[in-house]
């Protein structure tokens, strides 16, 4: 391989400069470095608020590649098509890349590194996206974990790499190979008006969630333990958004943790645990990617679960219109920020699976149309651990009852108050953007009557437990 030849730098959901591996052995090797990102079918097959989210953080990358006297190529197509005739275009001897863990992407990273070394060009993957490899967390026995604590045990120990720097210099090519347009990618279209209402909620780019974790490490991590399940104070990281897109590596979270903790901030490991229950998510993702796609414990197959979305219920749970308050302010703070408290996740999860026995899949696939910190690992894990058919789940028999839910971790109906406006005289701003947010088809206006119970609490955990009780759970 030649001094002068360029490495393909190809971008996914590592959209930083910082402690960023691949990056870093690139620019190591003294040659031009072309970052790129390609528009391919694991892109567009993204929901409308995540794909929206992405082309935001695409657009703030290429801005800080810029500065730094860099640039960035857009290409759209099949990755090893796009990257092949992109490295004859520009005599490219290499690709690097940061690792990718779900099922889409694995195989389609696999495809590339065969046909590129099969033309003749290095092709090098690098970790980072995850504190530890999954295939490096083993029991005694040598098998995947299963359980959390003993996961979290078995990790809490390690030693984890000291974050990388950003580059001094991002050496450019002499010429600069055509690019497709941010504009063109239109990767926003299918937010329609709910991108320009959600867009102030967003914190953007590597300097927004570096400063997110600066201010929850010297404000709120003391106690994070005691706030973090309290949806009306702003008591957790927030970082979930910046986590999904890479903007910020779990190695730079965990070490302010660590140094939290070892200040003395009573709330630090709690962080820290938070960090290891994604990572969790993607062993379990790693192991057994049927995660994803069909329930993880076998005998829940057998579950009759009402899988169609077009039942009145469900569309009045996607609405954030089932009459119990708590689940439906959630399902209104995810449409006006594209975020839901994790306390709340799992009653809206709850209430989805338990009350209204909707299979957790229908629920899986509306958040990951709608939130802009959309996870494949965190997603699935959750919707399965709440439908308690997951990995360490919570037990079937849990049902979780959304009115004392509220009564304890919003006593003042503060959060619910936030976002509910049908019924108050002077609603606040954010309960009104709800309806600024949702589709115009389903007609919905502040002015309306809030509804009655879809399904009473009693009576939905009286169903789900019959439903249990039938199948011989």
């Amino acid at each position: 391989m030649s001094d002068t030849a360029p490495v393909i730098l190809w971008f996914r959901r590592d959209l930083r400069l910082s402690d960023h591996a691949a990056l870093e052995a690139a620019c190591r090797t003294g040659r031009p470095v072309i970052p790129v990102v390609i528009r391919d079918g694991v892109m567009d097959a993204l929901g409308a608020a995540p794909k929206w989210r992405m082309g935001l953080g695409i657009g703030h990358l290429a801005h800080r590649l810029k500065a730094k006297g860099s640039g960035l190529i857009l290409r759209s197509g099949d990755a090893v098509e796009v990257l092949t005739a992109l490295a004859r275009e520009t005599g490219a001897g290499a690709v690097y890349w940061m690792r990718a863990y779900d099922p889409p992407s694995v195989d389609r990273d696999t495809a590339v590194k065969s046909a590129l070394k099969e033309a003749g060009l290095e092709a090098q993957s690098f970790a980072g996206h995850l504190l530890f490899e999954p295939w490096t967390v083993e029991t005694k026995q040598g098998q995947y974990y299963k359980v959390f604590t003993p996961f979290w045990k078995s990790v809490r120990g390690r030693d984890v790499a000291t974050p990388l720097t950003t580059p001094a210099k991002i050496p450019a090519p002499p010429k600069w190979p055509a690019s497709e347009t941010l504009e063109d990618w239109a990767l926003g279209a299918a937010m329609r008006r709910g991108g320009g209402i959600v867009r102030p909620w967003v914190q953007l780019g590597e300097e927004a969630a570096q400063g997110r974790l600066g201010a929850f490490i010297a404000e709120k991590v003391a106690r994070y333990g005691d706030t973090r399940d309290l949806p009306w104070r702003d008591g957790t990281s927030c970082l979930s958004e910046n986590l999904a897109l890479g903007e910020i590596s779990p190695a730079q979270c965990w070490h302010a943790g660590r140094r939290a903790m070892e200040d003395g901030k009573q709330g630090a490991e709690t962080f820290l645990k938070e960090l290891v229950w994604r990572e969790f998510a993607y062993h379990l993702m790693w192991h057994t990617p049927h995660l994803l796609s069909s329930n993880w414990r076998e005998e829940w197959e057998a579950f009759p679960w009402n899988t169609d979305e077009d039942r009145p219920e469900v569309l009045a749970w996607k609405q954030g219109r089932t009459g119990i308050p708590f689940v439906d302010a959630g399902q209104r703070e995810m449409y006006v920020t594209g975020r839901m408290h994790n306390r709340v996740r799992m009653i809206v999860a709850s209430y989805l699976t338990k009350h209204l026995l909707t299979h957790w899949k229908i629920g899986m696939r509306w958040f990951e149309e709608c939130l802009i910190d959309w996870d494949p690992a965190s997603n699935a894990m959750g919707w399965q651990w709440s439908a308690g058919s997951g990995p360490d789940a919570t037990p079937y028999f849990r049902v979780f009852n959304p009115v004392t839910q509220r009564e304890k971790f919003d006593p003042r109906r503060q959060y619910v108050d936030r976002w509910i406006a049908e019924g108050r005289k002077t609603p606040s701003e954010e309960a009104q953007s709800y309806f600024k947010a949702v589709p115009v088809s389903w007609g919905l206006s502040a002015d309306d009557g809030y509804p009655d119970p879809v399904v009473p609490v009693d009576q939905g955990r009286k169903r789900a437990l019959a439903a249990y009780e039938n199948r011989g759970f």
